[in-house]
């Protein structure tokens, strides 16, 4: 398991995915939900691991008999049905480090709101990428996808506008203010933010693990 879920296998996990032709959408959601929990909200490495995500992808819809558009579409949704569920979990956890912490502040509050909208950000960053260096049909279909995408926004996206929205009252009001965070004070921050959003996320992933056997 541990191999698949490095860049390299990812990418060849997504590209088998996507020629074997069946179930698609779950088979990218779980890869990348898996891929998520292993990296344990370091956003760099989440980076990494849509764009090997998105670079298999690409190559297993270039495969002979593929029905591009659809495929495409259906990985595009797995992938952000994922992230999703990191959005929420990122978004339990900054209402966990507000009611316990004290020393949670404006500062602290900005930075987690700016690293949950990296995950929309990359998302689409690595779509364009492929849009941008693949060719013919599927490059097209790329293009169509980023298009709609930003024109009507994704899934994660509206979690974390949702969350924006919820903690953008409490900037001025329940958290300290504070002008300037010292390097220390964000890497603790960040450290305790992707502590517990990894807890989140890895409870969510299991249950839905029985929700899909039952419908199975």
């Amino acid at each position: 398991m541990a191999d698949q879920l490095n860049n390299e296998g990812l990418q060849q996990t997504a590209q088998d995915a996507m020629a074997a032709g069946e179930d698609v959408r779950d088979r990218i959601r779980e890869l990348t939900l898996q891929a998520l929990k292993e990296r344990k909200f370091n956003f760099a490495q989440f980076q990494e691991a849509m764009r090997a995500m998105t670079r298999g992808i690409s190559l297993g819809a270039q495969q002979p008999g593929t029905q591009v558009r659809s495929a495409l579409s259906e990985a595009f949704a797995g992938m952000d049905e994922a992230l999703t569920k990191a959005a929420q979990a990122g978004s339990l956890a900054m209402r966990e480090l507000v009611s316990r912490s004290k020393q949670f502040n404006e500062s602290d509050l900005k930075l987690g709101l700016e690293q949950l909208q990296r995950l929309e950000r990359d998302l689409l960053d690595s779509v364009r990428q492929m849009a941008e260096n693949t060719t013919g049909t599927v490059r097209s279909e790329w293009q169509d996808l980023l298009t709609h995408a930003q024109r009507t926004g994704t899934d994660t996206g509206a979690v974390i506008a949702a969350t924006m929205r919820e903690f953008s009252g409490r900037m001025a009001g329940t958290v300290a203010s504070s002008t300037t965070a010292t390097l220390e004070a964000a890497l603790q921050f960040g450290e305790r933010f992707a502590q517990a959003a990894s807890g989140f996320l890895a409870g969510m992933s299991e249950a839905l693990k029985p929700e899909e056997r039952k419908q199975k």
